[in-house]
């Protein structure tokens, strides 16, 4: 997870650290005004309704980078472990799945007044004046675009993305993230989409970047 400091006009990245759990971030003391997960927080009752709204305006954002934005399963799923191939995921949200019910599994509608949903391509979107990205982070070229776009951008953002702790394109989401929560923080986030659609348990489904 990467963090920051912010005193007034001076946004302080710091170094990124690992946690085991999301409740070990939350349960952090002083506790992060604002937290932008790369996991969804609301979800659908019915795998027929396909995608969420902010998933489809974040897909026609993003243009050539929307096939970043899954298919997020079901909240039967999620809380009966149901099989995750009745609500047709792909291999890289299943592999995800444990993250997700951890997440969802600590969200409530309060939680939102702290915890909201992010996307890194929607973050790096912003921050590439509104311009889809042209590589995917799973390439060299990737990654060195991302992190040319991070440090042209965000003073001091370094020292998450060169910290030697993860994977560079975790690092790379991580920082991106972090600029979309300075900007829920300072109450500038855009949000997908401009009317919230709302799930079943109450919990906005909506995307900041």
């Amino acid at each position: 997870m990467a963090s920051a400091k912010l005193t007034g006009s001076v946004f302080a990245p710091e170094p990124p650290k690992l946690y085991d759990t999301f409740q070990e971030v939350l349960s952090e003391h002083p506790s992060f005004a604002a937290i932008v997960v790369n996991s969804p927080v609301g979800y659908l009752d019915d795998s027929e309704q396909r995608l969420r709204q902010c998933d489809v305006a974040a897909k026609k954002m993003l243009g050539r980078r929307g096939l970043t934005v899954r298919r997020v399963p079901t909240r039967a799923t999620l809380v009966d472990h149901r099989d995750a191939r009745v609500d047709r995921l792909d291999a890289v949200t299943s592999m995800k799945l444990p993250v997700m019910m951890e997440v969802a599994s600590e969200m409530s509608p309060y939680r939102q007044r702290q915890v909201f949903e992010g996307h890194p391509e929607l973050s790096f979107f912003l921050l590439n004046q509104e311009q889809p990205l042209h590589y995917s982070k799973v390439k060299q070229i990737g990654r060195d675009e991302r992190r040319e776009i991070l440090i042209a951008k965000i003073r001091g953002i370094e020292k998450v993305v060169d910290a030697d702790l993860a994977p560079r394109q975790h690092l790379l989401d991580a920082a991106a993230l972090l600029f979309s929560a300075r900007r829920v923080f300072l109450h500038a986030a855009k949000r997908l989409p401009e009317e919230a659609q709302w799930d079943s348990e109450g919990l906005r489904m909506e995307i900041v970047y």
